[in-house]
Order: structure tokens, then C-alpha cells, then sequence
């Protein structure tokens, strides 16, 4: 989990609207031919595990043309599989501090967020990751990212989040390749 605010350092203050996303994804997705679906988040860290579980609910839910992947908090293990797929998109999601409602989400472009000083559970800042993934595999990527209610340590997402989760596991099962 990271603490982002827009690039312009701005912190977003309108709530996130379910539907607006889900029509940035479809439109981002809508030349994809092969994806790679990169969950990450800690599962001992409540909301954080969010996109991991997106990650394992979307399994047996996605053709063979989507690469999903359940990075915990170490995606940086996952590089040489990923750029090994020749994806022509990839799509990671992770729960983010986005100062929104808890469960709000947003589709951002790598170079569109900023990290700022967090205590973040991955060991590779997500910018350097996907800037090594962009420059190997020349896939578009994009970060969907999700406003949690807890982190603290403990198992299971809140209520709000699970229903976002359950949210974009419909959404992508349904407008994936």
C-alpha cells in the first residue's frame, strides 16, 4: 500500500465514481490481446491484500490470453515471468491512501501518480517496477488503485473494500481478452 496524490501534488477530494472507472478500464483494455493482472498487498495487513485477492478470485474467471498473478508484496519476483508473457498490457492493483471514501478506486497511468512518504509493505517502490516493465516488455500499464479502510495487521478486508473487490472481479471478468 502507498500513499498517492495526483501529480500535481493535489490531494483528489471528489469521490471516485464505480462506473467512470469501469468504462477508463474498458477503454484501456479495449486493444489489449494479451494482459497480465498483477495483484498486490499484504495478507496480513487487513485492506491491503486487496489486489492479490482480486488476483485469486479472478482464477478459472479469464482465457488464456490473461496472465494473472498474485504478487503479495513482492511483484519484483514476478519480472521475469511477466516480460516472458510478451503482454500487451498489464495491470496492476494495489490498495492506495487516496484520501477518498474507503473502497473508491481509481485507474491511474504509472507516470500520473507520485509516491509520497509511506510506510509501504513492498520492497521495490511500484514506480520502478513498472518503469522496468515498460522499458522490457513495452506494454501499456496502468495501476488501479483502491482507497482502504484498515490496514493494520490483521486478516480479511472491510466491507466496503470486499465490495469493491467483488466490483472489479465482475468488471474483469467480463471485458478481459
Amino acid at each position: 500500500m502507498r500513499l498517492y496524490y495526483s501529480k500535481q501534488d493535489v490531494p483528489l477530494l471528489k469521490p471516485l465514481n464505480c462506473n467512470r472507472t469501469e468504462d477508463e478500464l474498458q477503454k484501456w483494455l479495449s486493444e489489449a490481446q494479451k494482459v497480465v493482472v498483477a495483484g498486490v498487498g499484504n495478507p496480513l495487513r487487513k485492506d491491503d491484500f486487496v489486489g492479490t485477492k482480486i488476483a485469486k478470485e479472478l482464477q478459472d474467471k479469464v482465457s488464456k490470453s490473461v496472465f494473472l498473478i498474485e504478487c503479495e508484496t513482492i511483484p519484483e519476483s514476478y519480472m521475469k515471468q511477466i516480460a516472458d508473457f510478451e503482454p500487451s498490457h498489464i495491470l496492476i492493483i494495489d490498495a492506495a491512501l487516496l484520501k477518498q471514501k474507503p473502497g473508491s478506486m481509481k485507474l491511474f497511468a504509472p507516470n500520473e501518480v507520485v509516491r509520497k512518504n509511506a510506510i509501504s509493505t513492498h520492497s521495490l517502490p511500484l514506480r520502478i517496477f513498472c518503469d522496468f516493465l515498460e522499458k522490457t516488455t513495452g506494454a501499456k500499464i496502468a495501476l488501479l488503485l483502491i482507497q482502504p479502510k484498515k490496514t493494520d495487521f490483521g486478516e480479511g478486508l472491510s466491507t466496503e473494500v470486499q465490495q469493491t473487490a467483488a466490483k472489479i472481479t465482475d468488471i474483469l471478468s467480463k471485458i478481459l481478452p
